[in-house]
This record gives structure tokens, sequence and C-alpha cells, in this order.
């Protein structure tokens, strides 16, 4: 869980993935079209990513991948975000956080 928390904290966006996940793809194409510059952390290709996947979904990220925290507080998976796009609230967030700047 430090793992996960320490990642966080580190960017204003961050989004843990799998690279086989094309649900990780998709939200990482959307943070990139809104100007987004996420810092990217592949469980699958990191040597703690099983640990960091439990700790995951013990914050309640089902299923583990994606999960994105924006300004350090995480905010969901990939069904959360995409519905804070299309309410249009999810621009507002990396704005607040200053993952993007307008």
């Amino acid at each position: 869980m430090d793992k996960v928390r320490d990642l966080s904290s580190k960017k204003a966006a961050v989004i843990f993935t799998k690279s086989s996940c094309c649900m990780s793809h998709s939200i990482k194409s959307l943070f990139y079209e809104l100007g987004a510059s996420p810092a990217i952390h592949e469980l699958d290709q990191d040597a703690n990513g099983k640990e960091m996947e439990w700790a995951l979904r013990a914050l309640g990220c089902s299923p583990s991948v994606p999960a994105v925290f924006i300004g350090g507080r995480f905010i969901g998976s990939s069904k959360d975000i995409i519905s804070y796009h299309l309410e249009g609230s999810l621009k507002q967030m990396l704005i607040d956080a200053k993952a993007i700047w307008f």
C-alpha cells in the first residue's frame, strides 16, 4: 500500500495499468487527448506489480486496472473515469490538480 501511495502522489495524474489491458490503453489515450501527461505504472512489468495490484483492490478498485489517481487522490477505474469525462468533470479535476493548464 505504501508503494501505491508514494507513486500516486509523485505526479498530478497517475494511472496504474497493465500493458495487455484495452481499457487501460483507452484511459491513457483519453488523458493524452485532454492534454495531460500522466505517470504510467504498468503492473505487469513491475517487480512489485502483484503487491501493488492487491493494494489497489484494497482501495476498492475493481477491476484493479486501470486505477486512476488525480492530485494524489484515488479517482476510480475506467467506468468512473468515463463517467466523469461524459459529465464534464474529469477535465476540471485535471485542471485543479495542475495536470493540464487552460
